[in-house]
């Protein structure tokens, strides 16, 4: 079933038409596309403004994306019919991207940019690329990329036409994207601490461990690389789940077998920007 741009009315269809008016004049259009519900939704409302054979979804394929993320990415630009273009990016070849600094996701989001600019811009005759910033997104610290944007002049239609993270689901709702209620999935680069190289290796451990969690039924969670260490965070209604006779045994031996010697539940629940934000100076709940 394609994306349901008829049920759009009220609010909803304001908030599409707005987006609508930040595209005008940029066909053919690349978007920057990651398969999470920002990006998706202006993959959809592109679709919606200027028609699907003048959009393309820009996918970045590195060792970052998780192999789940990147079959559910073509799943749902399927659903919205819009085709995909695959970029490999090789951010982890950038010693200033490798050695994990706070500004790390600059060195990330620079490397498709350009890698866009470079080798799809002119192969697809594309006007414009664009990116799902949301305006929730633009007024946070932690987010460097949004300079790599500005450097390659990548538009941010949701951002500009004012769509907050809470609208971007109602408008995602509206039109019936599957990824509407998807919880946010950061790169598996965001695991590791700043500071502490990102490698291949640890990328992969990372991504098995999450396959854990999801096989053992958990909605959301992230694995933190502390070496030895796996730190778990889940939803917290999800936490009391993870001691429970089975599901611990399994939990130990899926997170073990993924590289880890020691497996932790973290009891603050899942924190979005863990790494990040403290060393901004700033509260580490999203």
């Amino acid at each position: 079933m394609p994306a349901r741009f008829d049920k759009l009315e009220g609010a909803t269809r304001s908030l599409a038409d707005a987006v609508a008016a930040e595209l005008a004049g940029a066909a053919p259009l690349g978007v920057a596309y990651s398969g999470g519900v920002d990006s998706a939704l202006l993959l959809a409302l592109a679709v919606r403004a200027l028609g699907a054979e003048n959009v393309v979804a820009l996918l970045g394929v590195s060792p970052s994306l998780a192999r789940s993320e990147r079959r559910l990415a073509h799943e749902t630009a399927a659903f919205i019919g819009a085709r995909v273009v695959e970029i490999k990016t090789h951010e982890g070849e950038n010693p200033d991207y490798a050695k994990n600094d706070v500004d790390r996701c600059f060195f990330c989001k620079d490397e498709l940019f350009a890698r866009i600019s470079d080798e799809v811009v002119a192969a697809h005759g594309l006007a414009a690329v664009a990116y799902g910033e949301n305006a929730d997104d633009a007024k946070r610290p932690d987010r460097p990329g949004s300079q790599a944007a500005t450097n390659h002049r990548v538009l941010r239609p949701l951002s500009v036409a004012g769509l907050t993270k809470l609208q971007v689901r109602e408008v995602a709702r509206a039109i019936e994207l599957p990824v509407a209620d998807k919880p946010a999935a950061p790169c598996l680069a965001s695991r590791i601490p700043h500071g502490q190289a990102v490698t291949p290796e640890k990328l992969r451990q990372v991504e098995r461990a999450e396959e854990v969690l999801r096989e053992l039924g958990f909605t959301d969670g992230r694995v933190r690389h502390h070496g030895d260490i796996a730190r778990i965070e889940l939803p917290t209604a999800e936490i009391a789940r993870a001691a429970q006779d089975g599901v611990r045994e399994e939990l130990q031996r899926g997170v073990s077998a993924a590289g880890f010697r020691f497996v932790v539940v973290d009891l603050r629940g899942i924190q979005s920007g863990a790494f990040t934000l403290p060393l901004l100076q700033v509260g580490t709940r999203a």
